[in-house]
This record gives structure tokens, sequence and C-alpha cells, in this order.
């Protein structure tokens, strides 16, 4: 297995060293800017806060962000980087939105005027089909409309999520800095080198600090404790899922039994929606190989990952794309 030269983003050291240091407060201010654009005025600065707030009362539950900051303008931003699904994912973002909303409270007279707080998560899966989300959209705007006329009834309350996975786009299908972005997240563990593509000043600047070879001793540790949490945490979220999913197919298969054709259509739109997300992964890969970002043994390993989960034809097909040596 070849050894990574870049970071990888979700990790919790990743996430913290690429945007919550002071010293690299430009790319997050980048990458915010990318993400609110024409929501937004452009963010100029930002003042990090303390990643731990607690309630107004001593009994009241604690908050603890992945990330806590304030703009020029006396916004607040929480960004919360989460790999697994969680039960009660929204629930915990909006407990979290609510603690610097109560910390503007002033004593004595008070108008209730509130600065604009947004919610980030930046998100290893997807929400369930119930969820409001689209099926192809990485990015959802979450805010509070009249349920009757759609109009925008405040605007000081706002989620942002994105599904990681729903990106599939190769780095040349990449046109805005936002997408840019998106794909440094999800590929940068990957790449070997920086593409031509992002030779841009603030990309420059984050493969800088996600070079790993630039990590001092102290730094390498706390990285690679960070990755073994990661793949610790991953391997749990996948055998739940797996075994989530073979006990979902055996109560399928018997629902389908019973229900007929109905529910076989179903599980038919369910599966081609599976097939689409594959594709969609071996495409990038395939993308990648081409484009010089991952040599053509790693690209051969990942798209061989996939093999043994019953789409081998498919995944041939894409393996075959590839040369052959």
């Amino acid at each position: 297995m070849e050894p990574e030269k870049y970071i990888n983003p979700f990790t919790d050291y990743g996430f913290k060293r690429i945007f919550g240091m002071e010293a690299h407060k430009e790319l997050l201010i980048d990458f915010l800017n990318q993400l609110l654009d024409g929501q937004e005025k452009p963010i100029v600065d930002l003042t990090y806060l303390p990643n731990e707030m607690l309630g107004a009362k001593e009994y009241d539950r604690r908050a603890v962000f992945d990330l806590h900051c304030t703009t020029q303008n006396g916004d607040f931003i929480l960004v919360e980087m989460q790999m697994a699904s969680h039960k009660y994912f929204k629930d915990r973002t909006l407990f979290y939105a609510t603690f610097p909303i109560q910390s503007q409270a002033k004593k004595g007279e008070w108008d209730f005027n509130l600065k604009k707080v947004y919610a980030i998560g930046i998100l290893g899966f997807c929400f369930d089909d119930q969820s409001g989300t689209r099926p192809n959209e990485v990015k959802t705007v979450v805010q509070l409309h009249n349920s009757d006329s759609k109009e925008l009834f405040y605007d000081k309350l706002n989620f942002i999520f994105l599904e990681m996975p729903k990106f599939v786009k190769g780095l040349p299908e990449c046109e805005t800095g936002f997408e840019k972005w998106l794909y440094v997240l999800k590929n940068l563990p990957q790449l070997e080198r920086m593409p031509e593509k992002l030779m841009e000043q603030i990309f420059k600047k984050l493969f800088t600090v996600a070079e790993i070879a630039k990590l001092n001793v102290v730094e390498y540790h706390e990285y690679i404790q960070s990755r073994k949490a990661f793949w610790d945490n991953y391997s749990a979220y996948y055998t739940a899922t797996e075994k989530g999913r073979e006990a979902g197919m055996q109560a399928g298969m018997e629902a389908g039994m019973q229900a007929g054709m109905e529910k076989g259509m179903q599980a038919g739109m369910q599966k081609g929606i599976q097939l689409g997300q594959l594709e969609g992964t071996l495409s990038t890969i395939v993308s990648m190989y081409h484009d010089g970002d991952i040599g053509l043994e790693k690209a051969k390993a990942k798209i061989c990952a996939h093999l043994g989960q019953g789409e081998d034809e498919l995944v041939y097909q894409y393996l075959n794309q590839l040369p052959q040596e």
C-alpha cells in the first residue's frame, strides 16, 4: 500500500489543521466564501472562539463543536465534520445552533436583535430519502420559510449540509471554486501531487499545510492517532451498516413475497440508486488516473476494492478502462 502524501481532512486532526488554526485561517475564509457565495457578502476576517460552550445553567448540557468562529460582522459560524450517520444528527445540529443564539443575550435592556448563525455540516454520509434533500444535490440550505407561501420568514438561522458521497465529479468537470474545494476535501488523501487545475494561491497554501512530510514528530504522532480513530470509527460504522443491509435485505425479501410487485419496484429503484453511486465513484477514480492525480496501481487497487459486492461486472468494465500491463 502506497503511503499517503497528504492528510485526510475527515480525520479530527486533519480537519483542525486545515480549517481550525489561526495561521491557516485564510483557508477557512476562502472555503466559507465559496460555500456562501450569493448568500452572504464575502467574509474578510474571522475570529476563532472556544470549541466548547456551556449552557446558561449548571445543569444545562454543554456543546463541543469542531469549529466555532465569528465573522467581522459578528455573525456566528459552527462547522461540524461528521463521517458516520447519526440517528438524531439534525436534532444535535439544532441543539448546537442554540448556544451561539443564547450567548448573544445581554443583561439589562436588550432589543433581541440577533446576529446570524450558520450551522454547517460536512457529511461523509447521505440523509435518507425522507430528509427533504434532493437526490443529486450535494449542498442543502435550510432556513425558516412560510409553509404556505414558501417565502423566507427568517434569515438569521441557517443550516447548510454537504452530503459528500453525492459529489462524484472529476477535477476536469469542476468549474467553480466551490466544486474545487469539494473535490479536494473528498480526494486529498488519494492525490500524489497537486493537480495543474488547482494551481491557485489558496490551494497551494492548502497542499503545503496538508503535506504529511512537513509535520513535526509531535504533529505526525497526533495525525496517526487521529487517522487510527477515523478508521476504527469507519470500520464500526461499516460493520453496522453491513449488518443493517443484510437484515434489510432479508426483511425486504420477506416483504416482497407478501407485497408482490409494488415492493419489487421499490427495491429496483433503490438498486438503481446504489448502482448510480457506485458508477459515479468508479468513474471518478478513472478520471483521477487520466488526470495524473493518482498512479495506475493505486487506481486499480481502488477499483478492485469494490469487487465482491455483487456488481463485479460493472467494476470490471471500469477496470478495463485502465491500461493493462
